[in-house]
């Protein structure tokens, strides 16, 4: 049997609490990878300082194991005095940070030996408030599709409506055809945003060209069209020519004001 993975992404609605609650998962998932991240950092840090000593190998400091089950283990006889409020937020918060720490210092490790294709990754680094985007997985516990399709229920968080139905993947459940097998959330920025642009005012070029403010009306325009043709020199082409009538390019304006509508 061959199972194919499809992902469903739904916009949420949630409240102002529920907010609240989904920004302390995103921050707990942040804190957890910064722990770890910190303890890797110190061993290799107690490592190498005894290197340079000149401690044998074999009689280093122990390496800590960087496998998700072993950093979930530590971080379990840990979060008693690392985070007292970790009852507050699901497990899946801090498994969230871990395991993106794993897959961090994985790749960090196949790419300096060779085995990972791509740009070399660079060690990884601690995640800010500021710089980092929320985000939270669930791969265990209540997560489910309320039948009214208006609705997406998750662990700790509770019940979420969303902006659009849910039918496409609700109906794929209900005929036993799909099964959700993680949920992952994540803030985004809104699709568009509107800009205010301030653009100076412009000033006609120095060489004369541009609109220039109207004046006084020549008398000798206000004659006949076919009296004001002799009036005004022109070329062979029958285009008018002298002091004051620029004459562009071939093209050359038909193209400026095309580029002047496309950017505008």
């Amino acid at each position: 049997m061959v199972i194919t993975t499809h992902a469903y992404r739904f916009a949420l609605d949630p409240t102002a609490r529920q907010v609240g609650a989904l920004l302390r998962h995103a921050g707990a998932a942040r804190v957890a990878l910064n722990w770890g991240l910190a303890r890797v950092k110190a061993n290799l840090g107690q490592r190498e300082a005894e290197r340079s000593y000149g401690v044998a190998e074999a009689e280093l400091t122990p390496s800590l194991s960087w496998s998700m089950y072993a950093m979930r283990k530590a971080w379990n006889q840990a979060k008693g005095e690392v985070a007292p409020w970790w009852s507050q937020c699901s497990k899946e918060a801090y498994a969230t940070g871990l395991d993106h720490l794993a897959r961090a210092l994985g790749n960090w490790t196949n790419s300096k030996k060779g085995k990972r294709k791509g740009p070399r990754m660079g060690f990884p680094r601690f995640k800010s408030k500021r710089k980092t985007n929320p985000s939270c997985r669930f791969t265990t516990g209540t997560i489910r599709l309320e039948e009214d399709r208006r609705y997406v229920t998750l662990p700790v968080l509770g019940t979420i409506k969303t902006r659009e139905s849910t039918r496409k993947l609700e109906r794929r459940i209900a005929n036993g055809t799909a099964r959700v097998m993680s949920a992952t959330v994540r803030r985004e920025a809104p699709p568009g945003r509107a800009v205010d642009v301030t653009r100076p005012a412009r000033s006609p070029p120095a060489g004369g060209g541009g609109r220039q403010p109207r004046g006084p009306r020549d008398p000798a325009m206000r004659a006949p069209a076919h009296e004001r043709a002799w009036s005004t020199p022109r070329n062979e082409r029958g285009s008018p020519v002298g002091p004051g009538v620029p004459v562009p390019e071939q093209g050359s304006l038909f193209n400026s004001l095309t580029r002047a509508w496309r950017a505008s």
